[in-house]
């Protein structure tokens, strides 16, 4: 039998599509990304650039690749389900490096974008005032919530998601990024379905920086949902004190890894390319010293040692707490610096 091993990649080929998910209360058609286990007979094509897909993210023009294949025939069979939330200015397929990893493992990860970026009236607006641009923040908070409600609801009803690949109702994950990462936690004080969560460098500590979503948490679970933060020592938007705040409150069991040397993007794709891109902007109002303090990317981690860190450690996670694989459990109780180095990964495990 082969050493359990979560940063490799898993048995399955890895299939996407695009579904349409209508939310008649807030009128608000919402595209939704659903990675999932596909056909033995697709091996190979996930990782293969001729077959593998394509797509565009907002805003950038510049074509991305991820390994899947799109409208892959799936592998019929039952399987946990994970969402996945993205980050402020992000979309669903902002972090296919980590969805499709899940895949490739045997589970459904699903993600939309959420309402700030499909709703006009939610959208920014040339010229607004401070009390418009604090109406429109907080806006983004309320619905974030909502959305991932939605979304589960919409993918457990078997006329919205007809596959052969099956979603288990008693195994649903989360995972976010940033405000996803806030996302993440928020829902778990309302949903009782999920299982377990991922957050990766989250909002919501008790004094974001200055330009940094205010969002609020009460942690008010009333139950034991395994939590694991994954976060970056050098996260200039996002500071480990806040992420030290968040981990303290977390009334669950609970692990945190902190990658050194790595920044806020070192949870999306194409780390090098967004980081750069990022810490040249001009940020407006009181963000404005955001690209001014990041350092340059020649400083930091790479993206593949980020990405292998990431990879691993959720899915350690989740199989240890959503699929209770004695292996994998053992595994995250073990030395996992240790682990981590072996790959090239500099990483600490937080100890409190």
């Amino acid at each position: 039998m082969s050493k359990y091993d979560p940063f490799l990649r898993g048995r399955f080929p890895v299939g996407v599509r695009t579904i349409q998910g209508l939310d008649k209360v807030r009128d608000r058609q919402f595209p939704i990304e659903i990675w999932y286990p596909a056909a033995a007979r697709h091996a190979g094509e996930d990782l293969a650039p001729a077959t593998q897909d394509s797509f565009a993210v907002p805003f950038n023009d510049k074509p991305r690749s991820q390994t899947a294949v799109r409208n892959a025939t799936a592998q019929p069979g039952t399987y946990p389900l994970i969402l996945f939330s993205h980050s402020s200015g992000g979309s669903r397929q902002q972090s296919t490096f980590i969805c499709t990893h899940l895949t490739s493992h045997g589970y459904l990860v699903a993600a939309l974008d959420h309402s700030e970026v499909v709703a006009t009236e939610l959208a920014r607006k040339a010229d607004e005032t401070d009390e418009q641009k604090t109406a429109r923040i907080e806006a983004w908070v309320a619905n974030r919530v909502p959305d991932i409600r939605f979304l589960l609801d919409h993918l457990l009803n078997d006329r919205a998601y007809d596959s052969e690949a099956k979603i288990d109702p008693t195994r649903i994950g989360i995972v976010g990024h940033s405000f996803g990462g806030w996302t993440v936690l928020a829902a778990t004080e309302v949903e009782q379905r999920v299982r377990s969560v991922v957050a990766l460098a989250p909002g919501g500590s008790s004094q974001p920086k200055p330009g940094i979503i205010r969002a609020t948490l009460t942690f008010e679970w009333g139950r034991d949902v395994p939590t694991l933060y994954l976060v970056a020592e050098d996260d200039v938007c996002i500071p480990l004190a806040g992420m030290y705040e968040l981990f303290e409150r977390t009334p669950s069991t609970k692990q945190m890894f902190i990658l050194r040397r790595a920044d806020h993007m070192h949870f999306m794709d194409n780390v090098e390319e967004i980081h750069e891109t990022v810490r040249k902007m001009q940020f407006p109002g009181e963000a404005a010293w955001i690209s001014k303090e990041m350092r340059p990317i020649a400083e930091l981690c790479s993206g593949e040692a980020a990405h292998l860190f990431v990879r691993g450690l959720t899915l350690w996670h989740l199989d240890a707490t959503l699929k209770g694989q004695e292996d994998a459990q053992q595994l995250l109780a073990s030395d996992v610096e240790a682990e981590l180095a072996e790959r090239g990964v500099d990483a600490i495990r937080y100890q409190h």
